[in-house]
């Protein structure tokens, strides 16, 4: 669970017709993981979950596969780097998501 203030990271991928985040632990190990793909998935990301403007469907639609690893993977690969300050409260995924009240998993 986050922690009061504690700092969120998160790739944001344009695609084409949707946009994409994925939570990330931080940008030293997405840039070590870029580098270097024998770090496991699970030591980058923060959770696996991918966060669309849209249904789940729309994944085949924009990465040709379903298989969330994968998209995971172009999404880290291709996504831009954010972050920002979260304050905890009893429902941190909703302020989180706050930003774009579109946005589901």
């Amino acid at each position: 669970m986050t922690r009061a203030n504690e700092q969120t990271a998160k790739v944001f991928y344009k695609g084409s017709s949707e946009d994409f985040v994925v939570f990330v632990d931080d940008i030293e190990i997405l840039n070590n993981w870029r580098k270097d793909r024998s770090i496991p998935l699970a030591d980058v990301v923060n959770g696996f979950k991918i966060f669309v403007t849209h249904n789940k469907g729309i994944l085949e639609t924009e990465f040709g596969t379903s298989n969330e690893d994968e998209c995971i993977k172009k999404i880290l690969e291709n996504g831009e780097y954010q972050s920002s300050v979260v304050c905890s409260s009893p429902l941190t995924l909703t302020s989180i998501l706050r930003f774009d009240a579109n946005l589901y998993f």
